[in-house]
């Protein structure tokens, strides 16, 4: 059984499918308890990817539900694969549990499109401008729990540019005159966002300054992410105010979030248009 730490997507998938095996079998939580001699909040719990999959539970579920064997089959072979920890796992200590939870959506993304009303979106940070903002946002994180994260958020990055991962960001010009860490650090964070009109999987938008209200003002961190596996439905991940996170899988929902996003991300100026004029020195050290 793999140490808890975030479901990945085959974990999701298998597990999922356990639940419409169920479902079309029209088999009660309650009935399947009883075939397992556990509560219903076990089948429950397998259900939603929430516990290591054991494989005598799920061969007896498999059987209560009468799956064909060519059905059942693929099902016991990717116990192994998907009862393994996530690429994350080591991080861990340096996560929050609903990070856990987004990472392990996010690394099996195709697309990930992201909001951010105020700062440069987190997947387009570079580390001196992560760590310049972390030590503004939390002065009291130890040295050792920053550099974690740091380490964290670089192999994001990298693993989502390795697979080719589409990432689509939209954020105000406003993130270009909020001065973080000094005029180096904005200046190598605006070197790479530049940079990255020629990245073939990366798409930046900014809305200048002297634009109108559009759909996404006023809405809070939005990260919209797109697994190829019909199972595991598309989620919006929003940061809202006094640092709580949603994770929203309801299907209109996550809908409304990305009419909003495709309709502000319509308002803003071509991908590829220069970046608007940023900070100035002055009044730095």
């Amino acid at each position: 059984m793999r140490p808890r730490s975030g479901p990945t997507v085959e974990h999701r998938v298998l597990a999922a499918r356990l639940r419409m095996f169920r479902e079309r079998a029209g088999v009660s939580l309650q009935a399947a308890a009883v075939a397992l001699g556990a509560h219903p909040a076990t089948v429950r719990r397998i259900e939603r990817a929430e516990t290591g999959l054991d494989a005598h539970q799920v061969r007896v579920l498999l059987e209560r539900y009468a799956v064909p064997a060519e059905e059942a089959e693929p099902i016991m072979t990717g116990l192994t694969a998907a009862n393994l920890p996530g690429w994350w796992h080591r991080w861990r200590d340096a996560m929050e549990p609903w990070q856990q939870e987004v990472i392990g959506i996010e690394s099996s993304a195709t697309l990930i499109r992201t909001w951010h009303p105020a700062l440069i979106p987190e997947l387009l940070r570079t580390p001196a401008y992560e760590a310049a903002l972390r030590q503004a946002l939390t002065p009291g994180s130890p040295p050792s729990h920053d550099h974690r994260h740091l380490e964290l958020l670089e192999e994001r990055q990298r693993r989502i540019e390795e697979r080719g991962a589409a990432l689509w960001a939209l954020f105000p010009a406003a993130a270009l005159h909020t001065r973080v860490g000094g005029p180096a650090v904005m200046a190598g964070q605006r070197a790479v966002l530049e940079e990255a009109a020629h990245r073939k999987h990366l798409t930046v938008q900014v809305m200048p300054l002297d634009f109108p209200p559009h759909p996404m003002t006023g809405v809070p961190p939005l990260h919209l992410l797109r697994v190829p596996a019909p199972e595991v439905g598309d989620r919006a991940v929003l940061e809202t105010p006094g640092a709580r996170v949603d994770i929203i899988d309801e299907p209109a929902v996550v809908m409304d979030y990305r009419i909003r996003l495709d309709g502000a991300c319509a308002a803003a100026p071509h991908p590829g248009s220069p970046l608007p004029d940023g900070a100035t020195d002055a009044g730095n050290p």
